[in-house]
């Protein structure tokens, strides 16, 4: 029988399901609703029977299954530590026992935008990196390091926070404090900004097409988005040496309108190393998270196996 691994990607409306190679290449995929406000045990039940349904079809054994799941997670025990009110009794939640007694096989759990920012080193825009900042543009601004080749958390998990950096303006974050990043660079802080210069309300998808055509406010909130963006790559050059980016999420599908501001504002203000900052969006898309995944429990299943 071929010898796969499964990623998970839980998210707050889907869960997506990849199988692959153990060289991570995509065997096939699944897109199902997550059952956010069913508890614990219906998500995982959701995912592995997925995961069940994939193995059928291709007559496939499986090595172990990783999952990535929005929030705030500790990945040492596989449990989901906090949650957004998009899910019902998830926090608290063993995941990875759960998924390991349901399967047999080794699990692994890690937050989303580090299960985003693995895939990307493993099989995506930077490929092979050792250093790198990864950020993802959705509702918010996610962030993740990878340092030496190895997710960087902090003493307290929160390295990566880019999002939640201050001096981005006066505007009210998601998190109750004020002018941080996600409130010019996330999608709530695009249509938000936009509504303040235009007085209409719009998605930020929306924005995005309203200043393709020549909208002069939806073009200039996400000049500042961009803006916003560069600062971020221009701090992590500063403190941390770290100069390749990659940037994924709804809001990086407009990297027509992000690059160029990005681009600029890097150019005016170049890091005193010297160093090019390099610039990736995410090559992977939705499947960022689910093979990110897919690559941590590779790293355990390779670990556990003889020499």
């Amino acid at each position: 029988m071929t010898r796969v691994i499964a990623g998970v990607d839980v998210g707050g409306t889907n869960t997506k399901v990849v199988l692959t190679t153990p060289d991570l290449e995509v065997v096939d995929r699944v897109d199902l609703p997550t059952p956010a406000h069913a508890g614990g045990a219906a998500i995982v039940t959701a995912a592995v029977g997925a995961v069940t349904g994939l193995l059928v079809r291709h007559r496939a054994s499986l090595a172990g299954v990783g999952v990535g799941a929005a929030g705030v997670v500790d990945a040492a025990t596989g449990t989901v530590l906090v949650t957004g009110n998009s899910f019902t009794g998830w926090a608290g939640y063993g995941v990875t026992r759960a998924v390991n007694d349901a399967l047999g096989v080794p699990a692994t759990l890690d937050n989303d935008v580090n299960a985003f920012l693995l895939g990307e080193i493993a099989t995506g825009a930077v490929a092979g990196e050792s250093d790198v900042l990864g950020m993802t543009l959705g509702t918010g601004v996610g962030g993740a390091f990878v340092l030496g080749g190895r997710l960087f958390a902090g003493p307290r998990g929160a390295a990566g926070e880019i999002g939640h950096v201050p001096g981005f303006g006066d505007a009210l974050c998601t998190c109750g404090q004020v002018g941080h990043l996600e409130t010019i660079a996330g999608a709530r802080g695009i249509a938000d900004r936009y509504a303040e210069r235009s007085g209409r309300r719009l998605s930020a998808r929306d924005v995005a097409v309203a200043a393709r055509a020549g909208d002069t406010d939806a073009a200039a909130v996400f000049q500042a988005a961009g803006w916003g963006l560069a600062r971020a790559a221009l701090l992590t050059a500063g403190i941390l040496d770290v100069t390749t980016i990659v940037i994924g999420g709804g809001i990086a599908r407009s990297w027509d309108l992000l690059e160029p501001a990005i681009t600029a504002a890097i150019a005016a203000e170049p890091p005193v190393s010297g160093a090019t900052i390099r610039l990736a969006q995410s090559t992977l898309g939705s499947d960022a998270v689910a093979l990110g995944a897919a690559s941590q429990v590779r790293a355990l299943v390779l670990e556990a196996e003889p020499a």
